[in-house]
């Protein structure tokens, strides 16, 4: 990072927040792509604010009690990969009621014509945009909501989340100017890793997915050792073996994905996986992998299935956790009322 003093957040602590939707069945791209490196930036000793995003989730119908099962699951999970809730601040969101205040008063600073340009409401509405709820059209703001509320300078995401992260900075400029303060920080998306985009183990092409109608495209958090195994061993790969150099696998998505795989759970570099096994064949590179991956993965399984037998603990994580979160949101929030004119008087 840059010196702090030639920053446009330099009058603002660094503190960093992400989230995730718990919408069932974490999975080994959510891991790679973001619990690992949340539990890194935790000990750093930077400020961490992790959140289970289920105002988002709910964007699109959910089963109740399918959804709290996966807040539960999701909490499980994000303990179990390493996230510490006495080093981080954990929660779920809706039990921070100014998630959803600052989300409205957001809702009022972005312009129709940025939400317009929002790409994800346009993948996942598809040709039934008309059928779509406003929150999943609005669902930008709200995230924007969440990371402004905790004057987040860091957001780690995904690729396909950094648009949203752009918007954010678009919306706390044009507070910002609007209102001649400088409250709210230009929030940096934080992108970096081997594989923070991890693909389908059927479809190099596609994402990894915990949508995805085959279970076999996916490493789930809650898959034991042998099912680990055997959906590497039996992950979509060509007939050619690995090649020596990264030129070498252009075209070659799913061969590509396995590579990547593979050096984010070792932590080495793509180049240094192929100096190693280039010139092997998958028969070689596969259970190579598989016993990598089960290394990693299966402590993590096991622990997540400890903790969900104790519900009540998990509840009561959360619960402190989201005490912890309201205690830095609630000010931000009321000073937020406090520049736009409102009267508040409890």
């Amino acid at each position: 990072m840059s010196d702090e003093t030639t920053t446009p957040n330099a009058n603002f602590k660094r503190r960093i927040f992400s989230g995730i939707q718990p919408s069932g069945n974490l999975t080994l791209g959510n891991y790679l792509g973001a619990l690992k490196r949340f539990v890194e930036k935790q000990n750093e000793g930077i400020e961490t604010i992790y959140c289970l995003v289920d105002l988002h989730a709910v964007t699109v119908w959910q089963d109740p009690e399918k959804l709290r099962h996966a807040i539960r699951e999701g909490a499980a999970g994000f303990i179990a990969a390493g996230v510490d809730p006495e080093k981080s601040i954990l929660f779920n969101q809706s039990q921070v009621g100014a998630h959803a205040e600052l989300g409205w008063l957001l809702n009022c600073v972005a312009r129709m014509g940025w939400m317009n340009r929002m790409t994800q409401f346009k993948d996942k509405a598809g040709k039934n945009a008309e059928k779509a709820s406003l929150g999943l059209y609005a669902y930008p703001a709200l995230m924007a909501a969440d990371i402004l509320l905790y004057h987040a300078t860091e957001v780690p995401v995904g690729e396909d989340q950094k648009q949203h992260v752009e918007l954010t900075r678009d919306i706390a400029a044009k507070f910002n100017h609007d209102y001649k303060v400088d409250f709210f920080p230009q929030p940096t998306p934080v992108i970096e890793g081997a594989a923070t985009r991890v693909m389908s183990l059927r479809d190099g092409t596609k994402k990894m997915s915990k949508s995805d109608p085959s279970d076999a495209s996916r490493i789930n958090l809650t898959d034991d050792a042998d099912t680990i195994a055997k959906k590497i061993r039996k992950a979509v790969t060509d007939p050619e073996p690995l090649p020596e150099t990264l030129d070498g696998l252009d075209g070659r998505a799913e061969a590509r994905n396995l590579v990547n795989i593979y050096a984010a759970l070792s932590g080495k570099t793509p180049a240094e996986v192929l100096g190693e096994y280039g010139g092997a064949g998958f028969g070689t590179f596969k259970p190579a992998l598989a016993d990598l991956a089960v290394s990693v993965m299966a402590p993590i399984n096991t622990e997540m299935n400890r903790l969900m037998q104790d519900p009540a603990e998990i509840d009561r994580i959360l619960g402190k956790g989201a005490d912890k979160a309201d205690a830095i949101a609630r000010p931000i929030l009321e000073k937020t009322y406090e520049i736009m004119g409102m009267v508040r008087s409890r």
